[in-house]
């Protein structure tokens, strides 16, 4: 007989271990072992309003993000951020560290030349021997100053673990980008369409709606979002959108036609034909899935251009 593995979801909410750390936090993986096994619902899938930088120094851990499973060694990073789904699958055969930080933490300039707030940002990251070395060092500055052999004021620390947080994320985007996945800034016309399928999704699926609000063709559209996302407007709408579905039907138990009222489908079964034509299951074989542990997910190709 197989044991069923039941899928929760946890809404994980930044709660920094001392007051004088709010912000930014690092933790070592054998800490967090040691938490999971004080508190078993840890090793739970969460969906947390803050960031994570998961960073292996030995060994390999298995981590999945938004369904996707992924392998993280010492020349791979991985980037979860607020409102996506993960769960640590494995933490058993790896050391190193978490870097946990709150949106809104960093510098205007930093969020902006690497990202920060891109809620479709890079995350899996495959770096060079020489990449790797550089920003583990840049990690352990940030770990030195964030871990101090004495005490440091408050208003000199923050902004030090500002910079060096900063720092961090600069060279990661420098050294991945160095590897020949470039991280190139999107053009203006796929950032204004990207953002508004963000807020819009719930509304509209199509392409001419988008065009008519911001004023482009919807030739113009898929052409931008060919080239900064890999596909077309119509496949990023829907990847949104069957993202939500996914999303929400792990995190409640909200009936289908719940769902599919909240995604702004007139009527449920519209819903399962759209969702099963992407996804290539219904709705409900998708939860029953994931829930009891039946769901298959392949780590990504560190050749694969990261399209999260």
């Amino acid at each position: 007989m197989v044991k069923m593995r039941h899928f929760d979801v946890r809404q994980v909410s930044y709660r920094p271990a001392a007051k004088s750390t709010a912000g930014v936090e690092l933790l070592l993986l054998e800490e967090l072992r040691r938490r999971m096994r004080q508190h078993p619902q840890a090793d739970t899938a969460q969906r947390t309003d803050f960031h994570l930088l998961i960073s292996v120094e030995t060994g390999l851990l298995r981590h999945m993000v938004d369904f996707t499973d992924y392998a993280v060694g010492p020349e791979t990073w991985l980037w979860v951020r607020p409102g996506q789904i993960q769960q640590f699958r494995d933490l058993r055969a790896a050391t190193g560290q978490i870097v946990l930080f709150q949106p809104g933490f960093l510098d205007p300039a930093t969020v902006a030349e690497t990202r920060v707030d891109d809620p479709f940002g890079r995350t899996y990251w495959q770096l060079s021997r020489e990449g790797a070395a550089a920003v583990r060092l840049a990690l352990d500055h940030l770990a030195a100053e964030f871990r101090p052999r004495a005490p440091v004021p408050e208003a000199v620390r923050a902004p030090i673990l500002r910079h060096l947080l900063a720092v961090l994320l600069l060279r990661l985007v420098q050294e991945t980008s160095q590897t020949g996945t470039a991280i190139l800034s999107p053009a203006e016309a796929f950032v204004r369409f990207r953002d508004a399928v963000e807020t819009g999704f719930t509304r509209t699926r199509n392409v001419n709606d988008y065009a008519r609000t911001l004023g482009y063709s919807p030739r113009t559209l898929t052409r931008t979002t060919m080239a900064s996302a890999g596909m077309g407007a119509k496949e990023f709408i829907d990847q949104r959108v069957v993202l939500e579905a996914k999303r929400m039907l792990v995190h409640s138990n909200d009936a289908v036609g719940q769902v599919a009222a909240q995604l702004g489908f007139d009527d449920a079964s519209n819903f399962v034909k759209y969702f099963t034509q992407r996804q290539g299951v219904t709705p409900a074989a998708f939860r029953q899935g994931i829930r009891f542990g039946k769901e298959t997910c392949t780590p990504p190709s560190p050749r694969r251009k990261d399209r999260d």
